[in-house]
């Protein structure tokens, strides 16, 4: 009887699907101390969020005076603030450089992200000599501090004609390397959990690695691709440091994080105009999240578990 027993429990542990490391992070999510904490962190976020923009709402003699959360009790509302970092009644217009950094953020991250997706399946897919040394050399460029970077690059591209035809340029430029090794590693590992009879089935049937490409890599690489096209956008979109150094301090180049850094430190008194100017530089970066979002899981988890 204990034989009978014994085998049967080994046989229905045997017929039980694998624990995978995903499937405990959705068991963790799911019980009610995982959904405790991720309520408590969607307040910790929200709530200081929310705040920035009742404060851009209020007058400058409500901010200066009261908290946020008196606004129940007084409640006064204006949109001069964005009026005047918008209409340009202040020193900074903040329209011209919220448009400098649409400019400078979507083609910095579509540049990366078409170049590591071509690169990713030449190290995942195609076979040639020295493939993993070279993939590994460009997984090890992401160790290489930022900064070390900026001055070579910058005597490339500065006093250059074409820097003067495409101002923002060296820009796009900076951003796309200092993206590629993160780009490439991410991609890469997401396309080599791709099943090699997937692949060997449409090279039976008569497909090119243009086919196999288009129609069969990039459908399924779409989590990996969102995810990282979030983290690449608000990356640079948050950027200082690059767009303070290629920028040459013109206005007509420099980002939105540029205009906030001055706001800063020459209007450090009127929060009410800061408040507005910060909301203003968060709405996007929000926006692309929300519209990505249904692929950002999926694609954090994309080559990092099997199963």
């Amino acid at each position: 009887m204990a034989a009978e027993t014994i085998a049967a429990t080994e046989k229905a542990v045997a017929s039980a699907p694998p624990r995978t490391s995903a499937g405990s992070f959705k068991r963790l999510v799911s019980n009610r101390i995982g959904s405790a904490a991720a309520l408590v962190i969607a307040v910790l976020w929200t709530v200081p969020t929310f705040g920035l923009f009742i404060s851009s709402l209020r007058p400058e003699s409500a901010i200066k005076s009261s908290g946020w959360w008196t606004i129940l009790s007084d409640p006064q509302f204006t949109l001069d603030n964005y009026e005047r970092i918008l209409a340009g009644a202040t020193s900074t217009n903040l329209a011209v450089y919220f448009q400098n950094s649409v400019v400078i953020a979507i083609p910095a991250t579509v540049a990366p992200l078409v170049l590591a997706i071509m690169a990713s399946y030449a190290f995942s897919v195609l076979e040639w000599r020295g493939r993993d040394w070279v993939f590994v050399g460009v997984f090890t460029l992401q160790i290489v501090p930022l900064q070390m970077a900026l001055i070579p690059l910058l005597r490339i591209f500065s006093g250059t004609e074409i820097s003067n035809v495409f101002p923002f340029l060296s820009l796009w430029v900076a951003h796309t390397i200092f993206g590629l090794p993160l780009a490439i590693f991410l991609l890469h590992n997401f396309m080599s959990e791709v099943p090699r009879d997937l692949i060997e089935a449409a090279r039976i049937d008569g497909a090119g690695h243009v086919t196999v490409f288009g129609r069969v890599m990039l459908p399924l690489m779409l989590p990996a691709i969102a995810s990282y096209a979030i983290f690449q956008f608000l990356w640079v979109w948050n950027d200082l440091l690059v767009g303070l150094t290629f920028s040459g301090g013109s206005r007509t180049v420099q980002p939105l994080t540029a205009a906030l850094a001055a706001m800063t430190g020459d209007r450090g008194q009127d929060w009410h105009l800061l408040t507005a100017g910060a909301f203003i530089s968060i709405l996007l970066p929000l926006v692309v999240f929300f519209a990505l979002q249904r692929y950002f899981v999926r694609g954090l988890l994309a080559g990092s578990v099997k199963g």
